[in-house]
């Protein structure tokens, strides 16, 4: 949708709802913590509130009307949702991390003086985002250009349209090496409780946002956050245009090494694979990455 055809109250929400939002997901982050709730359900708490108000910015001022999704693919979307972007997460949280931080405690290898942890909460969460992203930046360019990490990664440009419920849409192997860079380094040097669900907060409603289908216009924060018109570009069909917008939080990293692409007089164009017969439901996409090359296998970008 161009300017001039918005409202001056489309213009308005086009414009201010990303900040709104996350503001009103760490308000309430604080505030249920505050009303004894334990950190961890305060931080769900916030993202499901964060959730909420993205799919009314959705439904009320889309970017475009033609991405409304299909029910079928609301329901593999919501099994990606589930099973990999909190399924996997939890899992590995509750063993890889336990295992090897007792591992590390017990041989006395627990490097506690390498986080500053007397810093503010929110200071140590948004050095937290700057390190995880420069990993993430580097290890998403690798999935993009190794063929076999590809076809990992292919399963999440597979979808044609972007709606905040496909955020979700990844292999678990390509989750799980994800966790060993974004979450894994900082729950085994001891970053606290608090400071990863703060750090999990901004890492969950952004991601929504950045895969949603809203209209929004964030100004000079594209030269700060890896937002939605920045990330539409990453899913182009083109190769010369996703090869672009690496950040998983922070485009900063982006800007630094020349791969920040954002035209400014035109709309991304079809999203996707070049293959356009790659498989689009849950199980077989599960299994699409180790199947022999064949049309709708290997994903081509």
């Amino acid at each position: 949708m161009t300017e001039s055809k918005m409202s001056r109250k489309g213009r308005f929400v086009a414009a201010s709802a990303y900040p709104i939002v996350m503001a009103l997901a760490y308000a309430s982050f604080a505030v249920f913590s505050r009303l004894g709730l334990t950190t961890a359900l305060s931080a769900y708490a916030a993202v499901l509130l964060g959730a909420v108000l993205i799919t009314w910015h959705e439904l009320k001022l889309p970017y475009r009307r033609d991405w409304k999704p299909a029910a079928a693919e609301v329901g593999a979307d919501a099994m990606y949702l589930g099973a990999v972007q909190i399924g996997v997460p939890l899992l590995l949280s509750v063993t890889l991390v336990v295992a090897l931080a007792d591992g590390l405690r017990a041989q006395s290898l627990v490097p506690g003086n390498l986080w500053p942890h007397q810093w503010p909460v929110w200071a140590q969460a948004a050095l937290m985002m700057l390190a995880a992203d420069f990993g993430r930046y580097w290890l998403h360019r690798a999935f993009h250009r190794f063929s076999a990490m590809w076809r990992l990664h292919a399963v999440h440009h597979s979808p044609h349209r972007l709606y905040w419920v496909n955020v979700g849409r990844f292999h678990p192997l390509e989750k799980a090496i994800q966790y060993c860079l974004d979450a894994l380094p900082f729950a085994l040097v001891g970053v606290s409780g608090e400071v990863l669900a703060a750090y999990f907060v901004f890492y969950a409603v952004n991601g929504f946002y950045q895969h949603s289908n809203c209209l929004v216009r964030l100004g000079p924060l594209n030269y700060l956050i890896a937002g939605p018109e920045l990330h539409r570009w990453h899913h182009s069909e083109l190769p010369e245009e996703s090869n672009n917008n690496f950040g998983n939080n922070l485009i900063v990293w982006d800007l630094l090494f020349g791969t920040r692409f954002l035209p400014e007089d035109r709309e991304v164009g079809p999203l996707g694979l070049v293959n356009r017969a790659y498989p689009m439901g849950f199980w077989v996409q599960m299994r699409t990455p180790f199947m022999p090359d064949r049309e709708g296998a290997a994903g081509d970008q």
